[in-house]
């Protein structure tokens, strides 16, 4: 329901809320701001009458039966919400709640298996093959996002991220010469690993504790030193090791190292690149929507963005008159007896 409400449409359903946050108005009254979402994707809410009723029957991760109106705001699709009311945990089926990526799970899972199978160093390959044979990480894997909420912000979105990843990966390693593509396919397969215990996506998705305290990078180098097979050569682990902490390329972005050899450069931008997309993409998707051919600003991506498609379908169209000129062309005597001088004069 979230990504097809369109301004002026009724909304009456059940949502999982994602934030809540009581606000003041500029009078000092209090108002709900939530994110409302559903496997879908999200929404903003505002509630802004009744607070005092209904402000402390709910809180985050809770269901809720919403009645209310799409409004758009900032060239967004925001719910005006008249009535709230808490809905209980066995009413409702958590799966129908968390947006689900779009490619089929057990397809991805064949396509890494195949993609593990693909590498030809021994030690390499053994590793890897250690840490995805693990059944906790393997289903973990297989469910978690890849982000809290930037990109790929899906149940699967970590596996769907790294697939698109591998594809670029396998491209750049064929065309620039002395690519190690082995090492470059692990350091894509192992970068994010550190997600599956950085995120809680049991109910919405948030930090764990140990997210919270240590984050994905060092996390990732845990699993890692967990299944390292018995005389993996040390200096290997070293790249492998450098790949992760060093993929997302700049220390403010908390890289605790900068990459320093191609193969530790390419993971970074091949990152950069599937997730600058992915989060685009996602945008454009969330006001598909909206009439404007530019979205409202995007915090995370520091822009505005243009819809090319509705852009460009503008340009096409024609140009429409403006409301209630046609009919006062023709609602005056003198406007009429002219227009109809002139379909005469057209037929001789």
């Amino acid at each position: 329901m979230c990504s097809d409400l369109v301004p002026g449409q009724s909304v009456q359903g059940v949502f999982l809320v994602q934030t809540k946050e009581v606000r003041q108005k500029k009078t000092g009254e209090p108002y709900l701001s939530l994110v409302l979402m559903d496997r879908t994707g999200e929404v903003d809410a505002k509630m802004w009458d009744n607070i005092g009723e209904v402000a402390d029957t709910f809180d985050r991760d809770d269901f809720v039966r919403v009645r209310g109106q799409a409004q758009e705001y900032n060239r967004k699709v925001q719910i005006t919400v008249h009535s709230l009311q808490r809905v209980a945990d066995e009413e409702v089926d958590i799966a129908d709640f968390l947006p689900v990526s779009k490619r089929d799970a057990a397809e991805m899972w064949r396509e890494l298996e195949g993609v593990v199978a693909s590498v030809s160093n021994p030690h390499l390959k053994e590793m890897l093959e250690a840490v995805f044979g693990d059944p906790a990480i393997a289903d973990a894997y297989r469910r978690a996002p890849a982000a809290k909420g930037i990109h790929h912000a899906w149940i699967g979105g970590l596996l769907e991220h790294v697939l698109s990843m591998c594809a670029l990966a396998r491209f750049f390693a064929s065309h620039y010469p002395g690519i190690d593509g082995d090492l470059l396919l692990t350091g894509v397969l192992l970068h994010d690993i550190g997600k599956i215990r950085e995120l809680d996506f049991t109910r919405s998705f948030t930090y764990t504790s140990e997210g919270g305290l240590v984050g994905h990078i060092q996390i990732g180098l845990r699993i890692v030193a967990e299944h390292l097979p018995q005389g993996f050569p040390p200096r290997l682990r070293n790249l492998v090791e450098h790949m992760i902490l060093s993929h997302h390329g700049q220390l403010e972005f908390g890289s605790p190292k900068l990459p320093s050899f191609p193969e530790a450069m390419l993971l970074h931008l091949i990152d950069l690149t599937d997730s600058k997309m992915a989060a685009i993409q996602a945008a454009l998707e969330r006001e598909r929507n909206s009439e404007s051919v530019w979205t409202g600003y995007n915090a995370a991506l520091e822009r505005s963005l243009l819809d090319r498609g509705k852009y460009l379908r503008e340009a096409a169209a024609p140009p429409r008159p403006a409301p209630g000129n046609e009919q006062k062309r023709r609602s005056s005597p003198f406007a009429a007896a002219l227009l109809s001088a002139l379909d005469d004069g057209k037929g001789k």
